[in-house]
């Protein structure tokens, strides 16, 4: 069996803002479109909340694409701070965080582990494809694991905010695989990792 793919799917703006500074990140909403809300809720219904797959109808989907999703604190808590605990509860959660010393639910997993260590194991493991959901410090740690780049880009240029990485300076090749435009001006790209 091959090992487990590493794909970083998120939303950004044009100038490459995942959230504002706040972390907030409402401001995509008024952007999914008619035609993009069934691209969502049918290709990646793994990667909706909880909630949302209830509200959208898929919340007893299949999962096809993933069954593990990471985040780092800063990612899981909104929703905690809502009283959401478990916001994937179809997935494997696990939260990287050196702050959070335990977990505010059974279904999520916090750990303090170095997260390249922790993805290198998770990739050893059989399953589906392992879904990085944020944020940008995590994804800078992980960028030499990420196999997958999936950038919802929404028509929005932000200024400022939490960008799609955050890391020190070290070009990274990645290829386009796939484009899709959608009628309300979101473009979905898909990036796969370049040969080294």
């Amino acid at each position: 069996m091959g090992l487990r793919k590493l794909t970083y799917f998120v939303g950004t703006t044009i100038d490459g803002y995942i959230a504002a500074p706040d972390g907030d990140f409402d401001f995509f909403t008024p952007h999914v479109t008619e035609d993009y809300l069934p691209f969502l809720t049918t290709e990646f219904a793994d990667t909706l909340a909880t909630p949302g797959r209830a509200a959208l109808g898929v919340g007893d989907a299949p999962r096809t694409r993933f069954d593990t999703v990471l985040m780092g604190r800063g990612t899981y808590e909104p929703g905690l701070a809502v009283g959401l605990t478990s916001p994937y509860a179809h997935l494997r959660q696990i939260v990287f965080s050196r702050s959070l010393a335990t977990s505010p639910d059974p279904a999520v997993e916090v750990t303090d582990e170095d997260p390249l260590t922790a993805v290198r194991k998770l990739k050893q493991e059989d399953g589906l494809g392992i879904w990085l959901c944020g944020g940008a410090d995590l994804a800078g740690q992980l960028l030499p694991e990420i196999d997958e780049l999936i950038v919802k880009q929404y028509p929005v240029v932000a200024g400022t905010g939490i960008p799609l990485f955050r890391a020190d300076f070290a070009p990274r090749a990645f290829r386009l695989a796939e484009s899709r435009v959608f009628d309300g001006g979101n473009v979905v790209l898909t990036y796969a990792k370049a040969s080294d």
